[in-house]
């Protein structure tokens, strides 16, 4: 890994551990709450996360793009090598009604894709880490996607995952939601899931960490038609995603598809 590489690893871990940390100062406390657009909730954690690494990280790095969902977007960051692409706390509701699977997400995104990636869930003491090329670690210790079960452990929307399953009893196990994307994918790269769904609109800063954490550890993360996702561009918002073992991945996707088909008629 090329020592800019690194350095910028290094730089996003330390300061998502410190992020969380800071969210973690509002967690299960008065925590005032707003609501945007689509009944998405938005809380004082999650700007006091984002303003503290946008002024830490671009403090470190002022040439690089900024990318995160609770800050507009400067599209300068069109014109930059690299951007940072942030979740200052992603499973804002699931943080907000005290359940432990939401966290932060920190990824360096060069090239339309992610180089280097940090998911801090503080909650369960757990950090992931990933360098492109490097393997992915879970608190330090490398973490890979398990073969694929019989049944397959399998988690996602609700209502996507009951169309999915549908006469699926006895090949799929429903796993309980998971509020944050990025952590949902990334249990797949730690082992914990066989197959994560997500619905079309997730937005870069859900997943462009997860994305290089899934696969560097084995499996994969892609759209309905098998494509990678890129990043950075104009548009931030992606299509209905599958992140499964590669071994079963094809298989995955024609599931996926089916429920889609079902969802449109």
């Amino acid at each position: 890994m090329p020592a800019a590489d690194q350095q910028d690893l290094e730089l996003i871990r330390d300061h998502a551990l410190e992020a969380g940390r800071i969210a973690m100062g509002y967690f299960k406390k008065d925590n005032e709450v707003w609501w945007k657009e689509g009944n998405s909730p938005v809380s004082e954690a999650d700007f006091a996360v984002d303003s503290f690494l946008r002024e830490k990280l671009l403090e470190a790095r002022p040439d690089y793009g900024w990318l995160s969902e609770e800050t507009d977007d400067d599209l300068d960051r069109l014109e930059t090598s690299r951007t940072f692409v942030v979740d200052p706390i992603d499973g804002t509701r699931g943080f907000i009604n005290g359940m432990d699977k939401w966290c932060v997400s920190i990824a360096v995104v060069e090239q339309r894709r992610p180089i280097a990636a940090v998911l801090e869930c503080p909650v369960l003491s757990q950090t992931v880490v990933a360098g492109v090329g490097q393997g992915a670690t879970m608190n330090g210790t490398t973490i890979c996607a398990v073969a694929p079960r019989d049944p397959l452990v399998m988690t996602g929307p609700r209502t996507f995952l009951d169309e999915l399953s549908e006469g699926l009893e006895e090949k799929v196990e429903k796993s309980p939601f998971v509020p944050s994307l990025a952590w949902r994918l990334a249990m797949v790269a730690i082992g914990d899931l066989d197959v994560a769904l997500a619905r079309a609109s997730a937005r870069d800063w859900d997943l462009a960490a997860a994305d290089l954490i899934v696969h560097e550890a084995g499996a994969v993360l892609t759209d309905l038609n098998n494509q990678p996702l890129t990043y950075n561009c104009r548009s931030t918002r992606h299509g209905a995603l599958v992140a499964s073992h590669v071994d079963r991945h094809e298989e995955m996707l024609d599931l996926a598809r089916l429920a889609m088909n079902k969802k449109n008629d």
